[in-house]
């Protein structure tokens, strides 16, 4: 299977390829020319089999340069006991008669950026070797706080790369800073960028299309990649696991198999919703699609209207990993949605970096909200849900999480809708203490980071997840600040 550029359908490259370029040399992101389907039979097979062996049976259908041993061997090892804890990789938590949690935090980072950027590495590094590339891979990554360190973990010290993190400055929990700025491994650097997410991923992305920059690396020896979202090779593991919370709603007698299910996605740049609309895509039986949006309703605001703009204020808010107003992975849907028209997502792209703002034809409105609904949930309101659903249902839920959740509710109470729900949950509710606390319990944060995690489990009952409290023995390795601007040589600095 080949992969197509979003901006011109002429540029085609293999699977390994796709994954070590990360982003197209057009700035477009690469699609597989067709989606793999699974019928009725096929997953059913997959209920029988672990989480290894059905991840192993959804990514097959899409790398097709790699063996299906290949790929269980590193699958195996990406999620092997030791870095994913609980009996169940992804495991479902059923919250009421109709809405199930699919817990995605239980990785080395309590993030599911994990699900992905463990994997990555693996099949970057194969990539390499299965394109004749002897380059040193420099990762390059923008982060609005959990893609950082899971990239960060999960390249640590991997022989042929070397990483490279930046993240808005003040525009993440202090946990996120520490276990970016803590970091151990010899080929590892991480910056503190002054404004937003967007200015971050804005300042790689241009590093990725100067042409000149490149082939000054490439003398030296480097070649750029991505493990933000933009690259095929961390969007297509969270496939996997939108099939296998199915599979576990079928297995525990919720649904039965061949029912559709709603899937609710708490997202900022559209890559873990997107996944899940590829997963509906190749046949898994999905009714809608909910995409949950903070303060930054960017997204809201264009699956109702059908304008996508940036040009408005932009919000530091409880659920930071949301805090984002240029959905990179948009691109990709409004793709397929068009038809695959390069020519037009092209225009699109180009009143987005122009204007700061698109809309799509009457047509592409409808199909995109015959797949989507969309909805917001401030600070306060996120509050409110995390309290509401620790009291009534015991649960305790991380500030993106309960973003989900109060989507989800609204939506269900305004349409009506009983169809069983899976709700993806992003993060540990430990990683964002601060919020969590008084939202749950009515404590006033007090004292620092660490002392946030004592509290919590004092009141939670709950054991902090030893990665996170672990970083108070930490010292930080990373403490610079630069502008947007001098992100490029920054980079180059680094790797003299």
């Amino acid at each position: 299977m080949d992969y197509i550029s979003t901006r011109d359908n002429a540029c085609r490259v293999s699977a390994a390829q796709a994954i070590v370029s990360g982003l197209s040399p057009d700035g477009g992101l690469f699609l597989p020319e067709s989606l793999p389907q699974f019928t009725r039979s096929d997953i059913e097979a997959m209920s029988k089999q672990d989480y290894v062996g059905c991840a192993t049976e959804v990514l097959s259908r899409f790398l097709t340069d790699f063996t299906k041993e290949e790929l269980r061997e590193y699958i195996g090892k990406a999620y092997a006991p030791a870095k994913f804890p609980p009996r169940e990789v992804a495991p479902v938590v059923q919250l009421d008669e109709q809405a199930a949690i699919l817990e995605l935090f239980h990785g080395p980072t309590c993030a599911f950026k994990d699900f992905a950027l463990q994997l990555l590495p693996y099949l970057l590094t194969a990539s390499l070797k299965k394109t004749g590339e002897n380059k040193t891979v420099v990762i390059l990554v923008a982060t609005s706080g959990d893609t950082g360190k899971a990239a960060l973990e999960g390249f640590a010290d991997v022989p042929g790369t070397r990483i490279c993190v930046f993240y808005p400055d003040g525009g993440t929990s202090n946990i996120q800073r520490l276990q970016m700025t803590t970091q151990e491994g010899g080929n590892v650097m991480v910056f503190a960028a002054k404004g937003n997410f967007d200015d971050a991923q804005n300042g790689v992305k241009r590093i990725f299309t100067d042409q000149v920059f490149a082939q000054e690396l490439a003398e030296r020896g480097y070649l750029l990649s991505s493990a933000n979202s933009i690259n095929w090779g961390r969007l297509a593991p969270q496939i996997a696991y939108y099939f296998t919370a199915y599979i576990s709603q079928v297995n525990s007698g919720k649904i039965n198999l061949g029912d559709p299910i709603n899937i609710v996605v708490p997202t900022g740049n559209f890559g873990n919703i997107l996944a899940a609309y590829f997963a509906k895509q190749c046949g898994l039986p999905v009714s809608r699609l909910i995409c949950a949006s903070n303060q930054n309703n960017v997204l809201t605001d264009f699956i109702t209207t059908g304008t996508y703009d940036r040009n408005r204020a932009f919000y530091l808010t409880s659920s930071p990993s949301m805090d984002i107003l240029i959905s990179s992975n948009l691109e990709r849907l409004l793709y397929l949605l068009c038809g695959r028209d390069d020519v037009k997502v092209r225009g699109y792209m180009e009143q987005l970096s122009t204007t700061g703002k698109y809309t799509v034809e009457n047509e592409l409105l409808e199909r995109l909200q015959a797949e989507f609904s969309a909805g917001c949930a401030d600070d306060a309101q996120t509050a409110a849900c995390i309290g509401r659903i620790y009291r009534e249902k015991g649960y305790l839920c991380d500030t993106h999480t309960a973003v989900a959740v109060e989507v989800y509710h609204n939506y269900r109470e305004k349409t009506g809708d009983l169809t069983p729900t899976v709700i993806a949950s992003t993060a540990s509710p430990f990683k964002f203490a601060g919020s969590v606390l008084p939202a749950a319990f009515g404590t006033q944060p007090q004292g620092d980071e660490f002392e946030l995690l004592g509290q919590l489990e004092d009141k939670s009952e709950m054991h902090a997840p030893a990665a996170l409290a672990g970083l108070r023995q930490k010292t930080e390795r990373f403490t610079r600040v630069i502008q947007p601007a001098e992100m490029k040589q920054a980079v180059s600095d680094w790797l003299l």
